[in-house]
């Protein structure tokens, strides 16, 4: 290795989950940040696939529903906002939630405020949490009956049932996974700013 390698090598100490490319962040992106924002997709996944599978008939109810044109895409368009709004949560340890991508013409480069990233995330996560308690106690108590000409909403027992539940749980970990997330990005970035200015 010459002398000029030697000197632009980047310490493996130096080198940060999460960091834009060619610096050094003041706080390091933590490991368990990196897991929680990577197991929030997987908690999205089994409800998308399970929706996937109520629209091929393949869920183990309803198979003789006749599905209005407008509903299959709805269904398959709902699995994939969904997912693409969980991996959303990978912005908050990776450098394109702190930086500007290079990609986007005229604010490349540009560090994105904290409070860009930080209130739509704690509002996504509020609601999650509302959202799914809700639709989970209206499961087991039955705040609004069902309207529908089976006058079943889901499958009740059996099989299906259980694969429903299984699928639709991971779900209510969504909402408090962002939360803690966001106060771990919030936190991180108001350091990182304190550290640059007294660096200054």
């Amino acid at each position: 290795m010459t002398t000029h390698a030697r000197d632009t090598a980047v310490p493996a100490a130096e080198m940060t989950v999460g960091a834009p490319t060619g610096r050094k962040p003041a706080e390091p992106v933590p490991r368990w940040a990196v897991r929680v924002a990577h197991a929030i997709p997987l908690c999205v996944l089994p409800s998308g696939l399970w929706r996937v599978a109520l629209v091929l008939g393949l869920a183990g109810y309803d198979t003789d529903y006749e599905w209005a044109a407008w509903e299959r895409p709805y269904v398959i368009g709902l699995s994939v906002v969904s997912e693409g709004l969980a991996l959303l949560a990978l912005g908050l340890v990776r450098p394109w939630g702190e930086v500007v991508p290079r990609w986007v013409p005229g604010l490349h480069g540009r560090r994105i405020p904290i409070r860009a990233v930080v209130t739509p995330a704690a509002l996504g996560a509020t609601l999650l949490m509302l959202l799914w308690a809700y639709a989970f106690l209206n499961q087991i108590f039955g705040f609004v009956e069902p309207n529908n000409e089976s006058g079943e909403g889901g499958p009740t027992s059996g099989p299906a049932a259980w694969a429903l539940w299984a699928a639709y749980a991971p779900l209510l970990a969504w909402g408090p996974l962002l939360a803690i997330l966001t106060v771990a990005y919030y936190r991180r970035r108001r350091a990182a700013d304190a550290s640059a200015l007294i660096s200054r």
